[in-house]
């Protein structure tokens, strides 16, 4: 009996990284599967593609779809972008597109978490570069970082972080965002109002795909916050 009770104590094994090199199919639990794998299997099956389909858990296949995915979601964007001459691309939204498609479920994936964060972001931003003056000294690249920009870039980053956190809407991608805009990247109210549409588009794409997919992917809130307040509601 005690024997039996220790070895149900005991920790479960690591996760193997795949069969011989670890090139081949790896469990869903595994870092790099889970999600993704999903994601992955849920398309190949819409598209009927029977030869991939029974191979959706191994790492070149996943790898493959990941690079595929994230050169359609950025590619359809930047073909917007230069029809529109519009910066409807910009650095932070590789970083929210990984996350749309690599852990979906994930409440910093959510659409809420997104839009509300890289809002957040844009907007404590642009009130960091009012309160240092720098609304009209161009980029930090060309113009060197002053210590009025080092005060706006940690400005906005701290009170980017908080802010978040206050609203309980985390996207580490807002992150970039954020400095991208207080180190005067991009720093005129219109395109401002524009690289915000650029998250729009890219969440709605996360919504299509996903949903495509299969994946429960929410269509504002984050499943776990809404299951929170469905409990919070009953006491």
């Amino acid at each position: 009996m005690r024997a039996e009770s220790d070895s149900r104590a005991a920790p479960p094994p690591a996760e193997p990284w795949g069969e011989g090199r670890g090139y081949g199919p790896i469990s869903p639990q595994h870092p790099i599967g889970g999600e993704m794998s999903d994601v992955a299997r849920g398309i190949f099956s819409r598209l009927r593609l029977p030869r991939l389909l029974q191979r959706y858990a191994e790492v070149p296949v996943l790898a493959a779809f990941s690079c595929v995915n994230g050169f359609v979601s950025i590619g359809l964007m930047a073909a917007l972008a230069a029809v529109t001459k519009a910066p409807l691309v910009f650095p932070s939204l590789g970083p929210t597109a990984f996350l749309f498609f690599y852990t979906p479920r994930a409440a910093s994936a959510a659409p809420r978490n997104t839009l509300i964060g890289h809002s957040i972001a844009i907007a404590v931003a642009y009130v960091s570069l009012l309160l240092t003056g720098l609304t009209d000294a161009g980029p930090a690249i060309s113009g060197g970082v002053t210590l009025p920009r080092a005060l706006a870039a940690a400005l906005s980053l701290g009170l980017t972080a908080g802010l978040m956190v206050l609203a309980r809407a985390p996207h580490p991608p807002a992150g970039a965002t954020t400095l991208i805009v207080s180190l005067g990247i991009v720093d005129r109210p219109p395109m401002l109002l524009v690289l915000l549409g650029g998250v729009a588009l890219l969440t709605l794409q996360a919504i299509v795909i996903n949903r495509l997919a299969g994946i429960d992917y929410p269509l504002w809130a984050p499943r776990q916050a809404r299951a929170a307040a469905a409990l919070e509601a009953q006491r």
